[in-house]
């Protein structure tokens, strides 16, 4: 995605809202300020949820997307589901390779989240093999449980590969967008009575 040429108003931008969940110190910041400028910063003290904002092209259509950092104080703090599910268009959901509590939180967390929301799972500090706690096919499977994307990154090495997975979700959520918009205007046309020509007084019988 790139910033470069957008230059509409903000009300012809497509507003897309994406929400980052994950225990505490699993490095949802750094994911997101990696995507936003390009740069890692490896140590955040955040006490409450962040927002950005953000302009960019996805597919060639101008988006206006708000990413929500969310903040929770310990392992056992998970966001409010409803408010969440509510407020979302996607959601990114962050464990750590070297923590097993952040991915059974992970877990914990989407089965509150029951939604049709879109969902990509990303697991962070790949360039921490040597600590790893969850393996590869850990993911993997639970990505099958979620029925969405997984991808192994690093915040600290990685930019592309970052990037790639905030455009996939970004991709997979005006996909979902336009479905639904497409199924709302079948049911109200499905609705509609058709329309049946009479016989014309051309044709009726004379007397």
């Amino acid at each position: 995605m790139t910033t470069r040429g957008i230059r509409r108003k903000k009300s012809t931008l497509t507003e897309l809202k994406i929400a980052v969940i994950g225990a505490p110190s699993v490095g949802k910041s750094a994911l997101i300020v990696r995507f936003l400028t390009k740069r890692y910063i490896g140590e955040y003290d955040h006490q409450t949820e962040n927002r950005y904002k953000h302009e960019a092209m996805v597919d060639g259509e101008p988006v206006l997307f708000e990413i929500l950092d969310t903040c929770p104080k310990a392992d056992d703090e998970f966001p409010n589901a409803a408010e969440l599910v509510q407020w979302a268009d996607g959601l990114l959901l962050v464990y750590s390779i070297t923590d097993r509590k952040s991915f059974n939180y992970i877990r914990r967390a989407k089965s509150d989240l029951q939604s049709d929301t879109p969902v990509q799972l990303c697991a962070n500090k790949v360039d921490m093999v040597h600590l790893r706690q969850v393996s590869r096919d850990e993911g993997e499977i639970l990505a099958k449980d979620f029925e969405c994307k997984f991808s192994e990154v690093s915040a600290a090495d990685h930019v592309d590969q970052v990037a790639e997975i905030f455009n996939e979700l970004c991709k997979e959520v005006l996909a979902s967008k336009r479905k639904s918009k497409q199924s709302l205007l079948e049911r109200m046309l499905g609705g509609a009575r058709p329309y049946s020509r009479g016989k014309s007084d051309s044709n009726l019988p004379k007397d």
